[in-house]
């Protein structure tokens, strides 16, 4: 028998050359996280950020021609459980392709100071639902998010 539900944590590292405070600031001003969150992603029509405990974060893009669903919607929302300024950031996020909800997650930023500048620690925690992406997929995606985090950062 097939789960219906895949659960599934990933753990990624990244250090950047500059004060929490910017690495914050990436997530907690609309322009600088669309920057990096968005930009580089599928042609995204619509990105709201409400950045406060309760907040919601919307996106929604088409996959490209590229893609196996070339044209359909991708769309995340997500809810800010917890915000620590310069500390934390966690968040609650549905993904769907079309109307078919294919992801719950918890997302959880830690920012730790260091002598060289901040130490981001990023865990996901995720029930993955049929035809989904899978934890390759997303967590190669956070992977490629966070890349372009630390390019916008530079």
């Amino acid at each position: 028998m097939n789960p219906t539900v895949i659960h599934h944590t990933f753990v990624l590292q990244r250090s950047f050359p500059v004060p929490p405070e910017r690495v914050f600031a990436a997530f907690s001003d609309p322009a600088q996280k669309r920057s990096w969150f968005v930009g580089g992603g599928h042609g995204a029509e619509q990105y709201e950020l409400d950045f406060k405990v309760g907040g919601a974060e919307r996106m929604m893009s088409r996959l490209g021609p590229e893609t196996p669903f070339p044209g359909t919607p991708l769309s995340s929302e997500g809810i800010h459980l917890d915000i620590v300024p310069n500390k934390r950031v966690v968040i609650a996020a549905s993904m769907a392709l079309g109307d078919h909800r294919i992801s719950a997650a918890l997302a959880t930023f830690d920012l730790t100071p260091t002598e060289t500048g901040t130490d981001l620690t990023f865990t996901h925690q995720a029930a993955f639902f049929e035809n989904s992406d899978g934890p390759t997929m997303r967590e190669a995606g956070w992977n490629k998010l966070l890349n372009s985090l630390a390019a916008n950062l530079k």
